[in-house]
């Protein structure tokens, strides 16, 4: 049952997710729920590192997940944007 509330929890994380910042790419059904999950564990560290517990990487509630998945959907989409090229 561990697994199977896993792969729930990270869908609706991830399509909330998706929902709140487009994603750079279609992810796909795997794809969301693997935004959700890593979401998760993204946002417990950053929660961990706000409140002084240093670098301890842990998964968090509801809330901490979609702000996690969140942070990750903004970053791809960083890292994803094709360079400008200058007219000449």
């Amino acid at each position: 049952m561990g697994v199977l509330s896993w792969i729930i929890g990270g869908l609706i994380v991830g399509l909330l997710a998706r929902f709140v910042v487009s994603s750079p790419r279609s992810l796909g059904c795997i794809g969301t729920v693997v935004l959700g999950i890593i979401g998760s564990v993204v946002g417990g560290t950053l929660i961990n590192v706000i409140r002084g517990d240093g670098m301890e990487f842990a998964a968090t509630g509801f809330w901490g997940s979609i702000f996690g998945a969140i942070v990750v959907l903004v970053l791809a989409r960083l890292f994803s944007r094709a360079p400008t090229t200058s007219p000449q």
